[in-house]
């Protein structure tokens, strides 16, 4: 057998500038954050190793005029054989070996890679260096694709480095100062070393987080927390804030709040900007805050959370579980002790995120616990607390389940009895748990179950049920006597939603829509459904017009069944196609005979 050959991994450098380019790195603005990140590192490399006072600063220095931006700092530098070994090869940073070897925290860079984020928009790259160890000697890089450099020794410069990059032309954005200062304040906030735009008065990192030095004063540090969120927030101004603190296995310190943006059971502005090590990592790391909180932004700093190879996301690991934990700990007291403290926060927070934090209190059961008295359902009578609809209802809580309008809405506002919107976001389950904790009935309008619940069925002889057969039924509908409220109402016509739902799952038009496990599921229940009839007609057995009716056994078509049809079928609401009612077809009739009865012998 011939020995195997051993040979060594070439690298395609410009394959591998593609992939930075266009899948790594997702903004040219990473380039610049990689570069002061690097700058940070040989700071504290210098505070590590060298004997020398010195306080770390970075500069950044745009230059229109030459198309140039550059990064300087005063750092340890790079002796020619750490140029050679650590700059200009690919994943083999030096910080990462001092991280092992000092187990110092404040290092950021990890795989040896950020250096190649320049040259995804740079022409060419400039790195003048002097370092501590031999603060005689300068040397200078320069190459123009990172595949080939040269490197040359130089007049020494203080001890430091400056990295210039000669952008490409479509990139020159990164040279305008406005634009420029805003990327830095948001990258380098949390950075424990200046960072300065060049002619600038005072380090964009200048005002510490506030939860590294909170004011003394509560109001001022209620204000420092605001204005700090406000950098963050782009879309919404900050309603209130609340502290994020280690918890567990999660290290992750900062500050969450609520957006002053209404929201709805399907809005997700979760914002979450995560710092590991002093450096923005990810813009936007929402999936670290609960599925519930689309209202919630945020700035956490960590050591734990462990970033991917582009330094944009994050790693889903035990770190990243136990920070997701520690964030929803976070929102509930943070919310609990807003509203404790800062009541007109707390009445905005309620009014802007009603429908968000209905489904937030059914996801957290302490949130339903800070929550169930003070939120609002939608009813018929407009948005109520469950107390209040407690008061008017009796303890039995009606919650209908039509889509639009219906019979309910009829009838309860008959009743003056507040009905719920049982179809809208997080009411249904809101509604059932609170009265699981505090007592009281859930009837569901539309069920069977909780047609029962409002219609009591009565039994009649053979003679009167075929009288209201005969005189009040249509086509697919079923009679069905029974005592309710008011007694004035003398009949309901209530659709079957179960049938509904049967005919909706059994068109062909559901093959289209919906998965065929799901439809099949769902179609294993329908089977079981007796569609023989769209609605019930519920007759009202202590009306005085159905006694009427009874007593006198009138004509089907004489004006007061017709009224009765008429009366029932306009109950029913737009919503609802109970018996095949036709809208048009009954106002005509209702027209006609009120027109008849207008005409008729006596009439005045």
């Amino acid at each position: 057998m011939a020995e195997a050959e051993v040979r060594a991994t070439q690298v395609d450098l410009s394959g591998l500038m593609t992939v930075l380019g266009e899948h790594l790195y997702s903004t040219p603005t990473v380039a610049l954050r990689e570069l002061v990140q690097n700058a940070h590192d040989s700071c504290t490399r210098r505070r590590i190793e060298a004997a020398d006072a010195f306080t770390p600063s970075i500069r950044v220095i745009p230059d229109r005029a030459t198309g140039t931006l550059a990064v300087e700092d005063n750092g340890a530098g790079l002796t020619h054989d750490e140029v050679v070994q650590y700059l200009a090869t690919v994943g083999a940073g030096y910080t990462r070996r001092l991280r092992q070897a000092t187990a110092d925290d404040g290092l950021i860079g990890l795989f040896g890679l950020g250096f190649l984020s320049a040259f995804v928009v740079s022409e060419r790259i400039d790195v003048w260096t002097t370092s501590y160890q031999s603060p005689e000697l300068g040397f200078h890089y320069a190459s123009k694709s990172g595949e080939r450099y040269s490197l040359e020794a130089c007049d020494a410069r203080p001890i430091g480095t400056r990295v210039q990059l000669t952008l490409k032309e479509k990139f020159h954005a990164l040279l305008e100062r406005d634009a420029l200062r805003p990327i830095l304040a948001r990258y380098g906030a949390l950075l424990p070393f200046g960072v300065r735009l060049d002619g600038d008065d005072v380090d964009i990192n200048a005002v510490p987080p506030p939860w590294r030095e909170p004011a003394e004063n509560p109001l001022k540090a209620r204000r420092a927390r605001l204005a700090f969120a406000a950098r963050f927030e782009s879309r919404f101004e900050p309603l209130c804030t609340f502290a994020v603190r280690p918890l567990d296995k999660a290290d992750a310190r900062g500050m969450l709040w609520v957006q002053d943006g209404a929201t709805y059971g399907t809005s997700d502005n979760r914002n979450l900007a995560v710092f590991v090590r002093g450096m923005l990592l990810d813009d936007d790391a929402r999936d670290l805050l609960p599925a519930w909180a689309g209202f919630v932004g945020g700035v956490i700093e960590s050591v734990a959370l462990t970033p991917t190879a582009s330094r944009e996301d994050l790693q889903r690991d035990a770190a990243y579980t136990a920070t997701q934990a520690a964030l929803i700990e976070a929102i509930v007291l943070g919310l609990a002790e807003v509203a404790r403290r800062e009541p007109e926060a707390w009445r905005r927070v309620l009014s802007r995120h009603n429908e968000a934090l209905l489904g937030a209190a059914i996801c957290e059961p302490r949130l339903f616990d800070l929550l169930a008295d003070e939120l609002t359902v939608p009813t018929s009578e407009g948005d109520l607390t469950m107390p209040v609809i407690q008061k008017r209802s009796e303890r039995r809580f009606h919650v209908s389940l039509a889509t639009r309008g219906g019979f309910e809405e009829m009838l309860f506002r008959a009743l003056k009895v507040p009905i719920a919107s049982g179809t809208r976001y997080g009411v249904l389950p809101f509604v059932q748990r609170w009265c699981e904790r505090h007592g009281g009935t859930v009837v569901q309008l539309g069920t069977s179950e909780g047609n029962e619940q409002v219609f009591r069925a009565q039994r009649l002889d053979t003679s009167s049920m075929a009288v209201l057969e005969a005189t009040l039924a249509l086509p697919g509908q079923r009679i069905v006597p029974a005592r309710f409220a008011p007694k004035d109402l003398p009949l309901v016509l209530v659709p079957d939603r179960d049938v509904e739902l049967k005919r909706r799952l059994e068109s062909d038009e559901a093959d289209k829509r919906i998965a065929s496990a799901a439809l099949g599921l769902a179609r294993l229940f329908t089977a079981k459904v007796d569609g023989a009839a769209e609605a019930h007609l519920y007759v009202n057995v202590d009306s005085p017009a159905i006694a009427a009716l009874l007593e006198r056994v009138p004509d089907r078509d004489d004006p007061g069944p017709r009224m009765l049809r008429a009366l029932a079928s306009l109950m029913t609401g737009a919503g609802d196609s109970a018996g095949k009612v036709d809208l048009a077809t009954t106002l005509a009739d209702y027209t006609a005979t009120v027109c008849a009865l207008l005409r008729a012998p006596g009439a005045r």
